[in-house]
Order: structure tokens, then sequence, then C-alpha cells
């Protein structure tokens, strides 16, 4: 596969501020905000060829100052405010931008092993503000462009949104998706409703170990997997056989891991399993319509809406059980944790939720771990919405593009992602302990596939 580790140099370092002066101004954050603790994630994608090289990147400087005029939250920075919670800062201080060389092929950079070849490599680390962005020439001619943003800013829909955008300019087209920053659309309701349901979702973070007690901290580790279209499609009928109604492809994914999970604990134990469900769809019926005129309808909708509109249910099961059931029964379990926040009812009272904590912190309770034998836990986002064909800045779509969110703690991530090449394949990143990992490699290795240069056609 070639050597796996990349050694960057940097060329240059800039900040990108906004094309248009910005008013300093202060954006707070939504109560969904609130329940994200400060992580980065990380998005980079990778081009065959995009010479020459200058030019590009300063058609990525250009583009990237126009795009931070309308998703200025991006070049501001967070600071917190009297209560200690944290507020967005919109001062245009600007985004940190590297460009660096690596004098290396694309072809030779292990992506199956991103923890080596592109963490604090490809992806930059950021240091301040809420985003980064490195450019990274290669001596192939290729271009890695990588990005890492302040979760609590923004979801997976906002920064996608954002790239789109960022790419559009680039190429002088018309904005698909204009953000709205309308945090009102997320307002606590008066009184706030109280619903002890998220008393099992979420938990205060004062009422956590503190970092570095008595938990023993397993390091985890990331893999970049393929998924070939017929064996998703296999999945997806074999957890829909026995009368059983039709699963998503998804839900098929998530039971299968599930029990991939499942093979690592003996029969007393149990395993979690978390889905991060994106509230947009849920809430965009509740905006009050009639008072908005109709040629302003569509700036309000919730599609638009920048900022981080998620919960996470999850499920708890015995380990044998879930070893012995067949795929369908799994799949049955997976739905049926996931379906009550399939609600506008549940995002309402989520918001209401914090609103009754606040000032205090909380945090999804499936991203922690009270004891040493809670039980495993993993947590899948589906980014089948990652618009990885469009972030074209003129000189070709990319060749490849994958999130990196090596997110900390012991709770394992993964993120199913489409293949650019639009052939119903999926891009898998995996962030797991290591003895999931091995499991993975054993009793998945039929569906989830080391992704290769060969596979890539680099």
């Amino acid at each position: 596969m070639g050597s796996c580790g990349v050694l960057a140099s940097v060329k240059h370092k800039s900040i990108i501020a906004a094309a248009l002066p910005v008013q300093d101004q202060w954006l707070p954050m939504s109560n969904l905000d609130l329940l994200l603790p400060p992580i980065d994630v990380g998005v980079f994608f990778c081009y065959k060829k995009a010479m020459p090289f200058d030019e590009n990147v300063t058609i990525v400087k250009k583009s990237l100052e126009q795009a931070l005029a309308l998703f200025y939250p991006f070049a501001g920075e967070v600071v917190q405010n009297i209560l200690g919670e944290p507020e967005l800062l919109c001062n245009n201080r600007g985004v940190d931008f590297i460009h660096a060389y690596a004098d290396m092929e694309l072809k030779n950079i292990d992506l199956y092993h991103p923890d080596d070849s592109v963490e604090r490599k490809l992806v930059p680390v950021k240091k301040q503000g809420v985003l980064t962005v490195q450019v990274t020439e290669l001596n192939c001619g290729g271009l890695v462009i990588g990005c890492t943003f302040d979760h609590r800013i923004a979801d997976a829909y906002s920064i996608n949104m954002f790239l789109t955008a960022w790419a559009e300019i680039a190429q002088s087209k018309q904005i698909s998706c204009l953000p709205s920053f309308r945090r009102s659309m997320l307002n606590p309701r008066r009184p706030p409703v109280m619903n002890t349901i998220f008393d099992t979702l979420y938990v205060p973070i004062s009422t956590l170990p503190p970092p570095g007690s008595n938990l023993p901290a397993n390091p985890l580790a990331s893999r970049i997997y393929y998924i070939e279209s017929k064996d998703i499609n296999h999945l997806q009928s074999n957890s829909s056989l026995n009368g059983n109604p039709k699963k998503s492809k998804l839900v098929s994914f998530i039971a299968f891991l599930w029990k991939i999970i499942a093979e690592c604990n003996d029969g007393h134990d149990t395993c979690k399993m978390g889905v991060v469900v994106d509230g947009r769809e849920r809430l965009d019926n509740k905006i009050n319509l009639d008072k908005i005129s109709l040629s302003n309808t569509k700036s309000f909708s919730m599609q638009n809406y920048f900022g981080n509109v998620l919960s996470i249910p999850y499920g708890k099961a015995n380990s044998s059980a879930l070893k012995e059931m067949p795929l369908g029964l799994v799949a049955d379990m997976v739905h049926e944790f996931v379906c009550p926040a399939l609600s506008e009812e549940h995002f309402r009272g989520l918001i209401d939720w914090v609103e009754l904590q606040r000032p205090a912190p909380a945090v999804a309770k499936i991203y922690t771990k009270m004891k040493e034998t809670d039980c495993e836990a993993v947590v899948v986002s589906s980014g089948q919405r990652f618009p990885v064909e469009s972030i074209n800045f003129g000189w070709g779509k990319p060749d490849f593009g994958s999130y990196h969110f090596p997110w900390g703690g012991q709770t394992g991530y993964v993120m199913p992602m489409p293949n650019v090449r639009k052939n119903g394949d999926w891009i898998v990143y995996v962030h797991l302990l290591q003895k999931h990992l091995d499991l993975v490699e054993t009793k998945g290795s039929k569906v989830l596939k080391p992704l290769t240069p060969s596979y890539l056609e680099f």
C-alpha cells in the first residue's frame, strides 16, 4: 500500500477574514448547541490533479473570503458569558489558513489509517477561532483540502452547507442554500415542559467523574473502510426476511454493526448503540408562516438553519441475546429506540429540558462513562448527505472525501458516507476501541473492506 506517514511542510500561513466588513455582534448558542462539548471535527477532500497550484490556492482563498461573509460565525470566536456558558463573538477575526506541501503521491497516502496519515498532517489542528483550513500540495500534482471546525458552532449539516456554498462561490455559481442564524426557531416553550425521558438520554456534566479519574483510558483508533453496493443491499434484504417490513439501508447497517460489537462481551454484559438524529425536518412544520411574506418563506426554513439540531437516542441490549438474534430483530430494536426521536415534540422537549438545566452544562449520556463497569457504546451518524461530489472549486470534483472525527472519550463513532462516484458504495469512517476494530476486521470483513488506492483508482 506504500508509506502511510505524511510529512507536510508549511509554505505559508495566513488569516482569511470575510471579504465584506462585518460589524461585531454576539450570536447566542441555542439550547441544542449547548449540549455539545468543546470538540473539533475534521473533514478533508483529495484531488488527483489540481494544477497549477498557486492559481488554485488563490481561488480557494478568495472564495473563502466571500463564503465567510455569508457564514460569518466561522470567522468568529467562542467566548464565555457571565454565566460561564459559551457564546459566539462574530468579530471577523478570520480563519487560520495553512498552505503546505508534502513530498508524496496521493496513491501512497494510507487513508485506511487516518490517524497516521490525516490527523494533524492533512487535517489541521485548530488552535484558535472556529475554523481552520489547510491546503496541501502533493508532488504528483494532487491537492488535499482539510478543515477543522468547532462542533459547538456547527453540525455536519451546517458544514456541508458551508462547503457547498464555498465551492459554488469559487465557480461563480448561485448559492443553492443560504444560511439562517435565526436562533428563535429553537427557543424553549414558555413555560418549559419537563419530560424525564431526557434524564435517560442526557446527563449534567457536574455528575460525571472528573477527567483523569479512576477510569482507564483505552485509546480508540480510526479506520476508513468501504462497503460495496451489493453488500449494503444484501444487509437490507437480510434485515427484512420472514415477513419483516423493509428496513432502511442505514438501520440494517446499524443492526449489523451492533451485532459485531456484541461479540466482544461475555454473556453477562450489555452494549449500547446510539444514532444521531437531525431535527430539521421534524421542526420545520412549527415555523409560523402566516406572518411571513411568501417571498421570505424559504429563508426561514429549518433546511437553511446553521447550528446544531441533533439528538442522540440509544438502545441497550444484552450482548449474548444480540449475538443470537437474527439481523431483522436487531434492526427492529434500532427502529424502536430511534423512532421516538423522529418527532417535533422530541426536539421541543429536549430544548425545554436544556432550558431547565441552564446554566449547568449537559452532554449526551451515551458519550459518557460513569464507572469502569459501564457497558461499551458506539454512536452511528449518517453522512449520506455529505455532498462530496459538489466540493468542486473549478478544477474538478474530489476523487475522495471523508469526515475525520476522533472525538475523544471511550464511545465509538461511525459515519457511513456516499462514495464520490455515486455508484451506491459507501465510505465508512470508524473510530473504535481496538478490540472492536479487531472484530470488524474478522466478523465484518466480508462487508467492511479496508480502503485502498486501487479501490479509489489513485
